[in-house]
């Protein structure tokens, strides 16, 4: 979540996927309130990774 503040606080614009082995967390809940654009958990399989990362350029 701290990585996440300090990009978005230099580029407010900038896309983010967050990937995690733990359970979706408040933090991760904050973190996507910021403006990040999925949380992936892991172990993740390649498809549900590229959609996440492909669907981020088109996100407004």
């Amino acid at each position: 979540m701290e990585t996440c503040r300090r990009i978005i606080e230099i580029h407010s614009k900038q896309k983010a996927v967050i990937f995690s082995g733990f359970s979706e967390s408040d933090r991760v809940r904050h973190a996507l309130e910021m403006g990040a654009g999925a949380f992936v958990r892991k172990p993740f399989i390649l498809e549900k990774l590229g959609l996440a990362v492909r669907k981020e350029p088109d996100r407004k």
